[in-house]
């Protein structure tokens, strides 16, 4: 069974550690995460995740959208096991 909450922190953690994307920049509380594909240069992603305490269901998942999920529950037990 998933967690219910995840702070902005635990999930750019493990975009940027697990999923091999960067963090190129911050705009107000906001990250920006980059991911370009190393031999597909059609597969390029931007995903913004807010650098809050607790993120929204809604938010998170646009960032489980945003970050090429198919599945947000599975998005969620992944970010719950690498946090």
């Amino acid at each position: 069974m998933r967690r219910g909450t995840f702070s902005g922190r635990e999930v750019i953690t493990v975009l940027v550690n697990v999923a091999g994307f960067e963090w190129r920049r911050t705009t107000g509380d906001h990250a920006q995460l980059y991911y370009e594909h190393p031999t597909n240069d059609d597969d390029q992603r931007q995903v913004t995740v807010p650098l809050h305490d607790e993120l929204r269901v809604g938010t998170l998942r646009r960032i489980a959208d945003d970050a090429g999920a198919q599945d947000f529950d599975a998005f969620c037990e992944w970010i719950d096991r690498n946090s």
